[in-house]
């Protein structure tokens, strides 16, 4: 075979072949994806920005699609933890639990991640209403069903008052040695701080 043509022949194919894989990639990540994950992904970066209100649109366009998108389900609650709408985010939480509770399969660890993050944003929640009994239990819950999910700087520290970055075993510990003390004694919300301190995306 020409020399010429064999070489024009093998830099086609390599063009070919870079074409067909880009193609590839293009489909899976735009096409080929749950039911619900653009528009989750979509609302993640919105509320990120503070945007709530397109957010909540594309997490509620993700549930259209996939009414149980734990994701979708997620991002409302900590757009309405972040309007300090915190029955409407007990609802979201309670029902992402108990539907994560009865469906989780053993090996999704991404599944775990989020009931745990459930469970510490519902504390939370609690947390600043006063219910530090039932924040308590949450925390620790959360901690039972996947620690290193919760584990890291930026999750909860805002809610501790402290510089340093806290997590949720601290803030459970925290509340449990307060809860050792006479009521009188307990330092357990400073309003003030309470009022400035915004939740994070786990």
């Amino acid at each position: 075979m020409n020399p010429r043509v064999l070489k024009r022949f093998t830099v086609l194919m390599f063009i070919a072949v870079l074409v067909t894989g880009g193609a590839t990639l293009l489909y899976d990540s735009f096409f080929d994806r749950p039911a619900g994950d653009y528009d989750t992904e979509r609302g993640d970066i919105l509320l990120s920005s503070g945007d709530y209100d397109d957010a909540m649109s594309h997490f509620n366009k993700a549930l259209d699609l996939s009414p149980n998108h734990r994701g979708a389900l997620m991002g409302r609650a900590l757009i309405f933890i972040q309007t300090e709408q915190y029955w409407e985010a007990e609802i979201e939480l309670d029902y992402l639990i108990d539907w994560l509770t009865k469906n989780l399969s053993p090996d999704d660890p991404t599944g775990r991640g989020v009931l745990a993050a459930a469970h510490a944003n519902k504390g939370i929640i609690l947390d600043r209403q006063g219910a530090h009994d039932e924040a308590l239990a949450n925390y620790i819950k959360a901690l039972q069903v996947d620690e290193e999910s919760v584990s890291g700087p930026g999750f909860v520290h805002k809610i501790l008052y402290d510089p340093r970055p806290s997590t949720v075993r601290d803030r459970a510990r925290y509340i449990h040695e307060q809860l050792q003390l006479p009521e009188e004694q307990r330092l357990l919300q400073i309003p003030d701080l309470d009022a400035e301190s915004r939740m994070h995306k786990p």
